[in-house]
């Protein structure tokens, strides 16, 4: 198990969290994966966080999120960061950490605890016992009130922690932990473009996306013209971006992962239907959400017209 040096300045982007492709037996679809990948890195995303929430962690064997991580590492190049996901059992984490780093991951990030009865004591033991038995580049994500702001403070003191996945969207307590934190680890923004301009106003350099998945030179955009200083533009882009994450944001979240995955087959990639228990879609809600999707894929294929032409895209 190795690790190569981490720069923290490789986290003040955009993070693409990419849905997991899966063929009509339910299996991973392997193919289309890689390919995902690659035309993600194609359009400008450097900074990858597989098997993820989005990416449907919840449902995913330990063998097909290290096999994620290993498809996105190859399939992005050099220059691409990959964290993978650990969470669950103590046991399982390590299981998943060492082994994506074998498979060439940049660091793990530590999923939202689904464990009830919790406690920052228990929380900390746990981040501890992970850490120790994998040491590497690390992000923490918060979606809730535990990890408390506190406990926050005190991992950044660790050597291996490098950044913090925000989103619980308090924003005074957020600009609060950032102005206390003296460690310099990056404060990130976990909850997407409808969020991130208002936390990288209190402080944060990098966002995670997963509208990205469809449209990633729009997020791309904005994230560049906020991290500009500006804003009147950046909300422009988050002005087309919206409809995509307000969708999802319908019945608590629930359409989060679904409603990506159909506005993939816009696009012709079938990523196949989320597992169980993530929401399925009636024929009602695909047809809405094609009707959504039309006009921003008119907008991204334009924009990468528009960068391609002055040979700012590869894609």
């Amino acid at each position: 198990m190795m690790v190569s040096p981490f720069d923290p300045q490789s986290l003040r982007t955009v993070h693409l969290v990419p849905l997991t492709a899966f063929c009509p037996d339910g299996s991973l679809n392997s193919e289309l994966q890689a390919a995902h990948t690659s035309r993600m890195y194609a359009a400008g995303i450097r900074c990858f966080l597989p098997a993820a929430g989005t990416s449907e962690f919840h449902s995913l064997s330990a063998d097909e999120i290290v096999e994620i991580v290993r498809i996105t590492c190859e399939a992005s190049g050099d220059d691409a960061v990959v964290f993978a996901p650990v969470g669950l059992q103590i046991g399982h984490a390590v299981d998943v950490a060492r082994r994506s780093l074998d498979a060439g991951a940049s660091g793990i990030m530590f999923m939202p605890f689904s464990h009830p009865y919790m406690s920052d004591s228990g929380a900390l033991d746990y981040y501890h016992a992970v850490m120790d038995a994998a040491p590497c580049p690390t992000l923490v994500y918060k979606k809730s009130p535990l990890p408390s702001n506190a406990l926050l403070l005190e991992l950044a003191k660790n050597p291996n922690v490098v950044g913090v996945k925000y989103a619980w969207n308090e924003m005074h307590e957020f600009r609060t932990t950032v102005t206390a934190d003296s460690t310099g680890i990056e404060w990130l923004c976990g909850s997407a473009e409808k969020f991130a301009p208002y936390y990288m106003l209190a402080g944060s350099h990098g966002y995670t996306t997963g509208a990205g998945n469809v449209c990633p030179h729009l997020t791309l955009a904005m994230h560049a013209a906020f991290a500009a200083g500006e804003y009147d533009e950046g909300m422009a882009w988050q002005q087309q971006l919206l409809p995509i994450e307000d969708y999802r944001a319908r019945a608590g979240d629930s359409f989060n992962i679904s409603m990506l995955k159909q506005a993939m087959a816009v696009l012709d990639q079938d990523f196949g239907p989320p597992r169980p228990p993530q929401r399925q879609l009636t024929d009602a809600e695909r047809a809405e959400i094609d009707a959504l999707i039309k006009p921003i894929v008119e907008a991204e294929d334009q924009l990468r017209t528009e960068l391609t032409a002055v040979g700012l895209s590869s894609n």
